[in-house]
């Protein structure tokens, strides 16, 4: 594989960048440091710190190795040391680091490692209000939770056993919100949900509109569930059945093109409800036989079982580049090494759990899902000189990322001869050809605060703004730069405090009297089409065996059309949800620049 496709003048000038800042990015930010503080290094019951940045990864290493003790090596003690440096070091030089709640909780009183969680809701009083304490223990533990509301029968519908009147999902849904907005997770971050609910449920309409006001279900995201039939009934204008999921009986008919267009309206106001392509959810379900999958996490990019559990790590692919005179390129045997560090540190993981339920102790260990992804995809193109919305970009990404889908499946292979395959094998999509230690071992996740960490951009995101502010960790405001563009202006000659003034006002380049290869490459959230952001999702898709967390940005200007003809495109490339997100249409939102 060779970067022959891209301008060499423009891979030159950026491979001197990328030397001079080489060292840089092995190295916390004075950002990382803030949140590494706020969130990850231990504290006394005064609040003050006791544990380095450093200690966190040591903590976590070792934690994580005594999983080794576990499995037929002759000197199991000497396995144990060699996995804490091989783990220590992949997270100290900000080339893998696993997802929040093993930084926080790994090596401490409490062990929860899991980021993600779905919870099965059943139509009965009992089923509903264990699942609000359910989940209210796995917020704590600084976990996520997704539903699906499926079951619970609709609004005005009796109830049996007391002759009174259903309230139906949507209010029960305000339940777990109001629960999570008391717990907050492992005391650092506020409890996220997923609420799905099956577009043929009666009170779908309830449902879409439930975010309207943009106060209601602030700790959710909301997605509807369509199926490939529905698509197809949208094309057609074609009339669908709402069915009662208490008998399975005919309500009334609805107008597939009317529910969809109410959909997109919705979404184009407030950022809500996404959708959940589920018929592609299941046809990806590693474990058919355990049963279907009806949601996801919070950010969608892991479809769930009921009472299964996700852990999540992500490679720093801006790490992952050698940078020498003839230029810069992928350091393929780097890759390879830190994609199957990370897929035996998250086997690590389901071993070394403290789950908080007995029902997610069992399913997670039968199939031992996890989800290896990456972050800094967008830094690595940088450093590359291509631009993020162009077929070369494309090109780009399918030799990536499935390069990593090939090795995480292999690590997990050679594993399974190791330590044998996951329980739940016999009977999945891999037997009885290929033996798995994992279900499903790779995911495309937001990477929101690791990627802080690491210096990178978030997930396969393209750079959101060149400089910005960040809303973190309970209304703490970072202000973020992009450390190449700055090197780049300088080296050029073009930078000014103006400039830089200008950059932090609009965040992109798209204004400013800078060289044309220059905007090419530092390409931002808002410069790019909505088309080419579903592009890269679904050639991302098509590597990943769990899904893609990807936020398709549009500018405040956009109509509820562009909506509608991104929700048609992402489902005509085979993705397997789609969120939206229209600038200013929520009252807060993570990034932002200006004011």
């Amino acid at each position: 594989m060779t970067l022959e496709l891209y301008p060499s003048s423009t891979r030159a000038k950026m491979s001197e960048v990328n030397k001079e800042l080489n060292v840089w990015r092995h190295n916390l930010s004075i950002n990382a440091k803030a949140v590494m503080k706020r969130r990850y290094q231990a504290k006394d019951t005064n609040g003050l710190v006791t544990e380095s940045a450093a200690g966190v990864f040591q903590r976590v290493a070792k934690a994580l190795s005594q999983a080794e003790l576990n499995y037929g090596k002759e000197n199991k003690e000497q396995a144990r040391a060699a996995a804490e440096i091989m783990f220590a070091s992949a997270m100290s030089q900000l080339d893998f680091l696993p997802n929040s709640p093993t930084l926080m909780n790994a090596g401490r009183g409490l062990g929860q490692l899991s980021a993600c969680f779905v919870l099965p809701v059943d139509d009965d009083l009992d089923s509903i209000f264990s699942r609000v304490k359910d989940a209210a223990m796995i917020h704590k533990s600084g976990g996520g939770t997704g539903f699906s509301f499926s079951r619970l029968r609709p609004a005005g519908d009796v109830v049996g056993s007391t002759g009174g009147i259903a309230s139906g999902p949507v209010s029960f849904i305000s339940a777990f919100d109001t629960a999570t907005d008391v717990v907050k997770q492992g005391g650092t971050r506020r409890g996220a949900n997923m609420a799905v609910l099956d577009v043929s449920h009666p009170d779908i309409v309830e449902f879409i509109r439930s975010k309207s006001d943009k106060r209601n279900l602030s700790n959710f995201n909301i997605s509807v569930a369509v199926t490939e039939e529905f698509m197809e009934q949208v094309a057609s204008s074609s009339y669908f059945s709402l069915i009662n999921p208490r008998n399975g009986r005919h309500v009334r008919t609805s107008n597939a093109r009317e529910i969809f267009e109410l959909i997109v309206r919705m979404a184009w106001e407030t950022g809500d409800p996404g959708l959940v392509f589920v018929d592609r959810l299941n046809a990806g379900n590693p474990n058919p036989h355990l049963g279907a999958i009806e949601s996801t996490n919070p950010c969608g990019e892991q479809p769930l079982q009921p009472y299964e559990s996700c852990n999540l790590g992500s490679v720093n692919l801006a790490n992952m580049l050698k940078h020498t005179n003839e230029g810069s390129i992928v350091d393929w045997a780097k890759l390879s090494h830190t994609v199957r560090t990370g897929v035996h540190m998250l086997d690590n993981v389901v071993d070394c759990n403290q789950y908080p339920l007995p029902e997610i102790d069992e399913m997670s260990r039968k199939t031992r899902r996890i989800g290896l992804g990456v972050m800094g995809l967008a830094d690595m193109m940088v450093m590359l000189g291509i631009q993020y919305d162009s077929e070369d970009a494309l090109t780009f990404t399918d030799w990536v990322l499935g390069f990593i889908h090939k090795e995480a499946h292999l690590a997990s292979n050679a594993l399974a001869a190791e330590r044998g395959t996951y329980p739940a094998w016999e009977g999945s999509i891999y037997s009885p050809h290929t033996p798995m230690r994992n279900s499903a071992p790779t995911t495309i996740a937001p990477t929101g605060t690791i990627s802080i960490i690491a210096g990178a951009s978030s997930g396969i995101e393209p750079l959101f703004a060149l400089s910005y502010v960040r809303n973190v960790m309970d209304g703490t405001k970072l202000i973020e730069a992009n450390p190449y563009f700055e090197t780049v202006a300088k080296k050029e000659g073009f930078y000014s405090t103006e400039l830089m003034e200008q950059v932090a006002e609009t965040g992109t380049l798209a204004h400013t009297d800078v060289p044309q290869w220059v905007k090419n490459v530092f390409r931002t959230s808002h410069d790019i089409s909505p088309e080419w952001h579903i592009r890269l999702q679904a050639m991302a898709q098509k590597h990943t065996d769990n899904a893609v967390s990807k936020t398709i940005n549009f500018p405040a200007s956009a109509t509820v059309e562009d909506v509608e003809s991104a929700y048609k495109l992402a489902y005509k490339l085979g993705c397997k949800g789609i969120t939206v997100y229209r600038d200013g249409s929520k009252a807060e939102q993570v990034l932002s620049v200006g004011n």
